[in-house]
């Protein structure tokens, strides 16, 4: 998850300050900085999802406050499609902190539904309570807030159920497979009631359109700063997860650190646990991303590139005058339409 920093203003109008390819060149040929270079690491400690997932709970309550999470106000300018749409949009953010992505979306547009899911349910608590606070938001029935370690878990079924899955890729299913499809829709639709009464969640705010057994996928999802939170042996699935709540020719939208980040090389040789991956000294991960790993994760679940790009943005510290030189992955991914 992203580190806010006196660079974001900046980073709001402008991503190639410098080219990315000469950053790897100069850092490359630094002796101090090889450890990064290297792929052997003598003990992996990547796989401890539960222990990681504990690690960002612990984190997320010592970080409660906005004033550590900014609003990401330069989302929109990344991500314009999430202006251009004029029909109702759902947006699913995962990994949603403190709801520093959830603020500009809901914003944007009043057609806009946000469902957002993240591990700690203090930080749910907490974006509830900005988001319902926030200035030109209103909130109601348009942010649905759920806990999950996506990590571990699935995604629930009232987000896009199975039967509706098949449905939306198949128009001419047999009347025999439609009967068995809406038997579990009414099943689901039952779950999803006892769910919201559970949580005290209204069940018009998670369906529009009365009660039905699924919101029927959404239309985008955004993957920012969170996706590096997470080991990277279980990335392939939690983005193949992702693709499987995602309407045909939706949208994932990815943003995230990149390889010879100025982060990335503060990090010692005792904290690499793995290849471009760290453990920060709270126990949270930390993964930094080249375009072509970037690449080969999302098309192996099927989806399409659309746009992937290195962010390179050059800001100077206030407080020692120091120039920093950030960057990051800039992603977009279609789900197949066929």
């Amino acid at each position: 998850m992203e580190m806010t920093s006196s660079s974001e203003k900046e980073a709001e109008y402008h991503n190639s300050d410098f080219n990315w390819e000469e950053l790897r060149e100069e850092i490359e040929k630094l002796p101090s900085l090889s450890y990064h270079l290297s792929p052997h690491v003598s003990a992996s400690t990547s796989d401890s999802s539960l222990v990681e997932a504990d690690s960002w709970r612990r984190f997320h309550r010592r970080h409660s406050t906005a004033r550590f999470f900014k609003e990401r106000r330069y989302l929109l300018k990344e991500f314009p499609e999430l202006l251009s749409c004029h029909d109702s949009v759902k947006v699913l953010e995962v990994g949603c902190g403190n709801g520093s992505t959830v603020l500009p979306i809901l914003r944007a547009r009043e057609s806009v539904v946000v469902y957002a899911c993240d591990c700690s349910e203090e930080i749910l608590e907490k974006a509830k309570e900005i988001v319902v606070t926030a200035k030109s938001i209103t909130p109601k029935n348009r942010f649905v807030p759920f806990i999950l370690d996506f990590n571990n878990n699935e995604f629930p079924g009232w987000l896009f159920c199975t039967s509706c899955q098949s449905s939306s890729t198949s128009a001419n299913n047999a009347s025999s497979d439609n009967r068995h499809a809406n038997e579990a829709c009414v099943k689901l639709s039952q779950k999803v009631t006892d769910y919201a009464h559970e949580n005290e969640t209204p069940i018009n705010s998670l369906f529009l359109e009365g009660n039905r057994c699924c919101v029927g996928g959404v239309d985008f999802i955004t993957l920012i700063f969170t996706l590096s939170a997470v080991p990277f042996c279980n990335m392939p699935s939690v983005i193949q997860k992702c693709s499987s709540v995602l309407k045909p020719g939706g949208l994932i939208l990815f943003r995230d650190y990149g390889v010879y980040d100025m982060t990335m090389l503060r990090f010692a040789p005792v904290q690499k646990v793995g290849f471009r991956e760290y453990m920060r000294s709270d126990g949270t991960l930390s993964y930094f991303f080249s375009l072509d790993v970037t690449r080969e994760l999302f098309c192996a679940a099927g989806l399409i590139e659309l746009e992937l790009e290195y962010c390179c943005v050059r800001s100077v510290n206030r407080r020692n005058g120091k120039e920093m030189r950030r960057v990051w992955v800039h992603g977009k991914f279609q789900k197949s339409i066929v």
